[in-house]
């Protein structure tokens, strides 16, 4: 399992087999049972954890200020702030996020977990360019079995992962288990599915994003039905945390707001996207809204989002975070 964001509602846009953060989703198979190639999504992935750094910015800096304001334990000095000197980012993907930790706090070794060597290898390469290897290390093992040899950690920090887990109460209880105490889990799941497209774009039926997120919402809602375990339970991330033993629950929503005219790598992130979509879902849509989307990803077409003028990104992404307790 990672962390890598792979678009399924609330996260990425319009395709349900990546993710926006960089790492990949439990089990490794795409539709109809094939095997993903994170050799090739790899780019890909790594490429839109880049995109959404600003919101991965904010979301560290809200981090640091509250694990700053943990005092030291008295036999270490009261008053004293506590370093973080262990972070793991569990469902890494190519590892942007774990960089950023790493920079974000530079007395901490940050563990990239992942269960995909190939983007582990992306995270090793990055955190290399990075001046990071020193800090970086990765782990191949998979979500919530696998990491009971990663020892504890003063902050986990988990990436659109858990929500490829049949059982999500069960994996947010594992990851609380290896925090230290008074460290911090933080959960990035839920917030506002991607807006990309006005609601009329001057070809075919006005309205297409709402249809593509209705289709991205089945899809998801199969995959989760299929996973290992699935139960059927209430995706309240808060009451997870807190049953998990956890203290002070806390949620808080980041914004990433890309105007038009979006850069070419945005826009080359959103066909991707939407190419994937095309394959995944594209037979829930009629065939009028196929059309659109077929000429949406063409990249000679006037109208296609890699040449329109209009195309932006705004989403929302929200992170939820409690505690553990004091001996």
């Amino acid at each position: 399992m990672t962390s890598h964001d792979r678009p399924v509602p609330g996260h990425s846009p319009a395709s349900p087999p990546l993710r926006a953060g960089g790492g990949h989703a439990h089990g490794g198979a795409g539709r109809d049972g094939a095997a993903i190639d994170w050799g090739v999504l790899g780019p890909l992935l790594e490429r839109g954890a880049e995109i959404q750094t600003p919101v991965y910015e904010q979301a560290a800096a809200w981090l640091r200020e509250l694990l700053d304001h943990r005092p030291a334990p008295a036999s270490d000095g009261a008053g004293r702030p506590r370093p973080v000197r262990r972070i793991l980012d569990v469902g890494s993907g190519p590892g942007v996020v774990s960089c950023l930790l790493a920079r974000a706090f530079p007395e901490a070794e940050v563990s990239a977990v992942d269960a995909a060597e190939a983007l582990l290898e992306r995270a090793r390469a990055r955190a290399a360019r990075l001046g990071l290897a020193d800090r970086v290390h990765t782990h191949h093992a998979e979500v919530p079995h696998g990491l009971d040899a990663l020892g504890g950690a003063d902050l986990i920090w988990s990436s659109k992962a858990l929500h490829h887990v049949g059982d999500q109460r069960g994996a947010v209880a594992a990851l609380a288990a290896h925090l230290r105490p008074g460290g911090l889990l933080a959960v990035c799941e839920g917030g506002l599915a991607p807006r990309f497209l006005p609601r009329d774009i001057g070809i075919g039926r006005p309205g297409l994003q709402a249809r593509l997120d209705a289709a991205a919402e089945d899809w998801f809602t199969e995959m989760r039905a299929a996973l290992p375990d699935a139960t059927d339970t209430l995706e309240d991330w808060p009451a997870f945390l807190a049953n998990a033993g956890l203290r002070t629950p806390r949620s808080r929503t980041f914004l990433l707001d890309l105007p038009a005219p979006l850069p070419d790598p945005a826009r080359r992130y959103l066909h991707a996207n939407l190419s994937r979509a095309a394959e995944e879902y594209g037979d829930r849509l009629d065939p009028d809204d196929l059309s659109t989307l077929t000429r949406l990803t063409d990249p000679h077409d006037p109208a296609g989002v890699t040449r329109r003028p209009d195309v932006f990104l705004l989403s929302a992404q929200t992170v939820h975070t409690a505690c553990a307790p004091e001996p």
